[in-house]
C-alpha cells in the first residue's frame, strides 16, 4: 500500500512539473486550429500527433489544458488520471485514440477559448516533450426562427401596422435585425433598435425589435423578419401575409328613413306641381276654362230668360188686380155720392 501511494504521488508531481515547464515554454509548430461546437453538444479538441515512431500509449503521457492552465484530461502510460482533472471537466471528456482527439461534451458558452494538448515520451532519461498543439474552440448557439407578432392592426384611415419580431437562445450576439415588406412591384426594409438581453447562467442572447410602418391597402403584402448573424448568414421568419382591402360597403339605410325621405319628396314634388299649374292658370287660361265660362254664362242667361217668362203673367194679373181695385173704389165712391 505504501508503494502504491508513493507511485501515485510521484506521477502527480511529474504531471505538475510538466505543466510548469509547458507554461514557461512557447508553443511550437503550426498556428492554432479553429473548431466549432454548438451549445449543449460536443466539441473536438484535436492534437494531430503523427506518431512516426509508432509509439504505444504505455510509453506516453498525454494531457489537455485550457487557457487558464486547468487540466481537462490526462492519460498516463495508457491509464486515465481523473485526480489531476479540474472538477468542471470531470465526466465531460472522452479520448479518441485513433484520431488523437479529445471530445468535450455538453459544451457551454463559457467553454469558448484556447486549448492545448501535450504529448511526452517516457524515456530512460525521463519525460521528453515530442508534440504539442493549440486549438481554439468557438461555441455557437442557434437562434430560434424569428417570430412576428402583430401589436395592433392597421387603422382604416392611416394603414399603419405595428409589430414586433423576436428570436431567443442564441450566441454570439447578432449583427442586425430588420423587417422586409414585399409587394408585387416593390420591396422595402425597416430597421429598428435591437433590444437584447443575456442570461447570466447560459450567456445566451434574446433579441427583439418593434417596428411601425405604412402598408399599401390596395395590394397584397408579405412581411419577413430577418436576423443577420454574419454578413452572409441570415435567418428569416415565416412570411406574414396581409391581403388587399376590399372596398368597404356603405351601411344599409333604415326603412323608416327611406319612408320619410319618400314622403318628403312626394310633398315637395306635389307642391311644385301645384304652384306651377296655378301660375299657368293666372297667365294663360286654357280652352277648357273658356268653355266652362261660356257654359256658365249660357246657363245663367237661360235661367234669366225663364225667370222673365214666368214673371210676365204675374205682372198682368197684378195689373188686372189693380184695375179691379180701382174700379171697386170708383164704384164705392159713386154709391156714396147717391
Amino acid at each position: 500500500m505504501r508503494f502504491k501511494c508513493t507511485m501515485g504521488l510521484r506521477n502527480t508531481l511529474i504531471v505538475m512539473a510538466l505543466l510548469l515547464s509547458v507554461s514557461t515554454v512557447p508553443f511550437s509548430g503550426a498556428a492554432s486550429l479553429k473548431s466549432h461546437a454548438f451549445f449543449n453538444e460536443t466539441g473536438e479538441l484535436p492534437c494531430h500527433f503523427p506518431n512516426t515512431q509508432n509509439l504505444s500509449l504505455d510509453e506516453l503521457v498525454i494531457f489537455w489544458q485550457d487557457q487558464n492552465k486547468l487540466v481537462l484530461y490526462e492519460l498516463f502510460k495508457g491509464q486515465e488520471k481523473p485526480n489531476n482533472v479540474n472538477p468542471k471537466y470531470i465526466g465531460r471528456t472522452s479520448f479518441d485514440q485513433d484520431s488523437w482527439t479529445l471530445r468535450l461534451h455538453n459544451v457551454q458558452i463559457k467553454d469558448t477559448g484556447s486549448y492545448q494538448c501535450f504529448i511526452h515520451h517516457r524515456r530512460s532519461q525521463g519525460l521528453v516533450s515530442i508534440h504539442q498543439m493549440s486549438s481554439d474552440l468557438i461555441v455557437l448557439a442557434n437562434f430560434s426562427q424569428p417570430e412576428i407578432r402583430l401589436i395592433a392592426n392597421q387603422t382604416e384611415k392611416s394603414n399603419i401596422i405595428n409589430l414586433t419580431c423576436s428570436s431567443i437562445q442564441g450566441y454570439p450576439e447578432p449583427q442586425r435585425m430588420y423587417v422586409s415588406l414585399n409587394t408585387t412591384n416593390s420591396s422595402s426594409t425597416y430597421d429598428a433598435v435591437m433590444k437584447k438581453s443575456q442570461s447570466n447562467i447560459t450567456e445566451l442572447y434574446n433579441v427583439s425589435i418593434s417596428v411601425s410602418f405604412p402598408i399599401p391597402p390596395e395590394t397584397n403584402v408579405t412581411i419577413f423578419c430577418a436576423l443577420q448573424l454574419e454578413p452572409t448568414k441570415i435567418i428569416l421568419s415565416q412570411p406574414y401575409n396581409i391581403d388587399a382591402k376590399s372596398p368597404v360597403p356603405s351601411p344599409p339605410v333604415p326603412d323608416h328613413i327611406l319612408w320619410i325621405a319618400a314622403l318628403l319628396v312626394t310633398v315637395v314634388v306635389s307642391g311644385m306641381v301645384f304652384l306651377t299649374l296655378k301660375k299657368r292658370k293666372k297667365k294663360q287660361p286654357g280652352p277648357s276654362n273658356e268653355c266652362e265660362i261660356i257654359k256658365v254664362e249660357e246657363k245663367e242667361s237661360e235661367q234669366t230668360a225663364k225667370r222673365v217668362e214666368l214673371q210676365e203673367p204675374e205682372r198682368s194679373d197684378e195689373v188686372q188686380c189693380d184695375v179691379n181695385i180701382s174700379k171697386t173704389a170708383s164704384d164705392n165712391k159713386s154709391a156714396t155720392d147717391f
